[in-house]
């Protein structure tokens, strides 16, 4: 459900790039979301899936609906996550997917940001609720608080004017938890709450670190991808100058995100 002229198309890429820090932050989200058991869930924007396995293997979901506009992510999500309770739909944030009764809980997870119109997907996200229902996203904090994307953006934007354009900490600045609420609470949802997920993001050593940007899936795998040759080794070599190594060429870093839960009255 992205859009700013990103590249979200492949979703081994992103499964290396974003998808397994996605895993982790899911934990978190669904551990602080606290939904009861045989629920039936909605989610917006399942990229690759790694918020609807964790729900389908954590919170004995009665149903999952993942949908994403990304026919790519959608039938790699589908291939890897085989349960007759999750069904994965093409659908973008402005026609999504119904239930008669409606659904208990509608979530989103690393997508918010990237919608064109977000108080307008949160709106048809809560239309989507039974009353009562509960509507939960998370965001990763882009203002420094993806350490491995700050050391990228750095290192580019140190030769290159350019990069601060496609720097997520620079496009999605205003994207802090005051604000999220308040698009919550535009969109007509109540009992708006807020919090601070951390995880870890270890990298067994610089190529673990480096090769996910060549994959071209998300917006500085985009940017590398229109690198020339020259430029992209440079990039690289002052990457492995800056980053933080361990004796063992480790890497070990952190990533925050951002989650937001509201309630349909």
């Amino acid at each position: 459900m992205q859009g700013n002229g990103d590249s979200w198309a492949a979703g081994d890429a992103y499964e290396a790039y974003m998808g397994r820090w996605s895993r982790l932050v899911a934990r978190e989200f669904l551990a602080w979301l606290r939904v009861e058991p045989n629920q039936h869930w909605l989610e917006v924007g399942c990229g690759s899936g790694a918020l609807t396995a964790t729900i389908q293997r954590t919170c004995a979901p009665a149903s999952i609906v993942a949908c994403d506009q990304s026919a790519a992510f959608v039938e790699h999500a589908r291939s890897r996550l085989a349960d007759p309770r999750v069904s994965f739909v093409t659908a973008s944030a402005d026609a999504l997917p119904n239930r008669n009764t409606g659904f208990d809980v509608v979530v989103s997870g690393l997508v918010l940001n990237f919608i064109a119109e977000p108080r307008a997907a949160l709106a048809a996200m809560r239309e989507r609720l039974r009353p009562g229902g509960l509507v939960g996203a998370y965001v990763w904090d882009y203002s420094g608080g993806i350490e491995f994307l700050r050391y990228f953006w750095e290192a580019a934007s140190s030769s290159d004017r350019a990069a601060s354009g496609a720097d997520e900490s620079h496009r999605f600045a205003d994207w802090q938890p005051s604000h999220v609420a308040a698009l919550f609470r535009a969109a007509g949802l109540v009992a708006v709450e807020t919090a601070t997920l951390a995880i870890p993001t270890h990298f067994a050593n610089f190529g673990d670190y480096w090769q996910p940007f060549l994959g071209g899936t998300g917006p500085a795998p985009s940017y590398v991808a229109a690198l020339t040759d020259l430029q992209r080794n440079s990039l690289e070599a002052r990457l492995r100058a800056r980053l933080p190594s361990a004796d063992d060429g480790s890497i070990r870093l952190q990533a925050r995100a951002f989650a937001i839960r509201g309630a349909r009255p």
